[in-house]
């Protein structure tokens, strides 16, 4: 935080957004509508979105009108029931919790009427803890409507694309609903691969430009639609153009100091700053500091150049955190040569596989949630019983059935093209009996043997004795159907076996500045940081035990949303 009374502005705006994500592209399209005209987004990357654009894109915002339109039976007084149970014990404000189920479905709504802003309502997609009372099957979670880039004209090339997991042949984009169809290799998915293929493959005029398909879904789809719709308004993107520091006078922020072209500006905001530029997964002294052990940047799937910087300046003036000893936990795979991590969120809940740590023994049921599957896995873990890494074991007929992520299936990877490095540096191994694979990773060759026998044993009769594994709604949505009779357990018996190894990783930090129902920044006094702002991954998390698919984005647009409105003094 810098205070300097008298200097010169360089260049003076309404309100300044940090971060170019679905936060930040909401938080400058509802202060453009609300009133606000003179809107400046700086981004600190040299593409748009971070890792709102990586994402599944997903949103998590119960009652929705998308919903209601496709007749879902719902109400926000079962939501908030939902989240009491599943928030119980957390450090998150009530007040909070109300003001975002309040407000997430009237800022969908607001958007749908005013932007090319497009979501689809998932009707089969349930709440991640199925179990508790008020939880929904479906209906609640949204994804993006798919756009095509061209609709972007060149500022396509400005596009951070969705997870190279999430595209087919790293080139294809597809949604979630045919994710699910993809991985579990469930009726119609050789039509959807052969449909998009043929699609990819005649579209010359779009090759000519990009070998990224024209179509976009997940994460992507969704930032390219607000990115559109803050071209529609002119709303300026400064790339390449990080924050260096806040500016204050007489305790109130003003403005910021923004590195661009190599020059250090100082920009006026008359109006307010709005922080929405993630959190602090790819700083690893701040991840020392903060997070359990044990913790790496090269395990995060959050984009590289969250590195806490909002976090840092808001410290600086005093702010108020919580939650900075939590992230969005999801295992992770440390694929070779890969540019990013790969979640590993669907695989491991196939059937006829299980998770292990180094001593071959189960620590969690895999088909449970990601979060709730890590959490587990960092509360078993200790150095007398490591957890990190873990493996994911599987055996041929799992291989032949299902995507297990680089690894593809045998038919679309077979063995024979698999990387010799993969296997070299202890990624994944391969071998004809279960002693000789823990042999290969370093894993307790009894303690496996024993862990496979009950899995066995469990696929047989159905019931998974130690984790309950396949007993919730949620556990069975990654399932397969034609597995009988439980659809998350099926044996692991046919050689050869496979091993792949997994880390404790994130998709981003969860911790962050302390916030109001306005999304003002707070001080340990409760009072506001007049001027100041901060949503998504800066911010603490309303949703931190991640109770639905998008309790990250859907939180991060309604207090953009929420910010705006305060900013503007604009009615809803």
């Amino acid at each position: 935080m810098t205070d300097q009374k008298m200097q010169p502005w360089d260049h003076s705006v309404d309100v300044i957004v940090v971060g170019s994500g679905n936060g930040g592209l909401t938080a400058a399209l509802s202060n453009y509508e609300m009133g606000s005209r003179d809107v400046l987004v700086i981004e600190k990357a040299e593409k748009i979105g971070g890792t709102s654009a990586t994402s599944g894109g997903g949103i998590w915002i119960p009652c929705s009108h998308y919903a209601r339109e496709c007749g879902a039976e719902d109400s926000l007084e079962e939501a908030r029931e939902y989240l009491e149970h599943t928030l119980a014990g957390e450090d998150i404000p009530p007040e909070l919790v109300d003001a975002y189920l309040a407000n997430g479905p009237k800022m969908l709504q607001f958007l749908h009427d005013r932007t090319r802003v497009r979501y689809e309502s998932l009707d089969h997609y349930p709440d991640y803890y199925s179990n508790l009372p008020g939880a929904k099957p479906g209906h609640r979670s949204l994804e993006p409507a798919p756009i095509n880039a061209s609709e972007l004209g060149k500022e396509h090339k400005k596009m951070t694309y969705s997870h190279h997991m999430m595209r087919l042949f790293g080139v294809i984009h597809f949604t979630q609903v045919e994710a699910q169809v993809l991985m579990l290799q469930m009726p119609g998915w050789i039509k959807i691969v052969l449909g998009q293929l043929f699609k990819y493959l005649i579209d010359i005029p779009w090759r000519l430009q990009s070998r990224i398909s024209r179509r976009l879904c997940c994460g992507a789809a969704g930032i390219a639609r607000l990115f559109l719709s803050a071209k529609d308004r002119q709303i300026p993107i400064w790339f390449n153009s990080p924050m260096e520091d806040l500016i204050a006078e007489n305790g109130r922020v003003v403005g910021a100091i923004v590195i661009r072209d190599g020059q250090r500006l100082r920009v006026q905001a008359r109006k307010a700053v709005v922080l929405a530029a993630g959190g602090f997964e790819h700083n690893q002294q701040m991840r020392e500091q903060y997070l359990p052990k044990p913790t790496n940047t090269e395990w995060s799937a959050g984009v590289r150049t969250n590195t806490g910087d909002p976090l840092r300046a808001g410290l600086k003036l005093g702010a108020a955190t919580r939650l900075l000893n939590s992230a969005w936990w999801t295992t992770t795979l440390c694929v070779p040569d890969e540019p990013a991590p790969r979640l590993s969120i669907m695989e491991k809940s196939f059937p006829g596989s299980c998770v292990v740590n180094r001593a071959g023994a189960r620590f969690a049921n895999e088909s449970q949630n990601y979060m709730a599957f890590q959490k587990r896995l960092f509360e078993a873990h200790s150095d007398a019983n490591p957890c990190a890494p873990a493996y994911h074991i599987f055996d041929a007929r799992f291989r032949r059935n299902y995507m297990a992520g680089p690894l593809m299936t045998s038919s679309l990877k077979p063995d024979w093209t698999i990387p010799r490095k993969w296997f070299d540096s202890g990624f994944v191994a391969r071998a004809d009996t279960i002693e000789e694979l823990a042999q290969k990773m370093g894993i307790d060759v009894a303690g496996l043997k024993t862990t496979i026998e009950k899995m066995n044993r469990f696929a047989e009769t159905g019931k998974d004795e130690d984790f309950q594994r396949g007993d919730s709604a949620y556990d069975r949505y990654y399932a397969d159907p034609n597995i009988k009779p439980n659809p998350c357990l099926a044996p692991i018996n046919e050689p050869p076996y496979y091993a792949m190894r997994i880390e404790a990783g994130d998709f981003g930090t969860q911790g962050g500045l302390a916030t109001d129902v306005n999304a003002q920044v707070l001080k340990d006094s409760g009072e506001v940081i007049d001027g100041l702002y901060a949503i998504g991954n800066c911010s603490a998390a309303i949703l931190s035990t991640y109770p639905g698919p998008g309790a990250t984005l859907g939180p991060a647009m309604t207090m953009a949303y929420q910010a705006a409105k305060h900013i503007n003094n604009f009615q809803d």
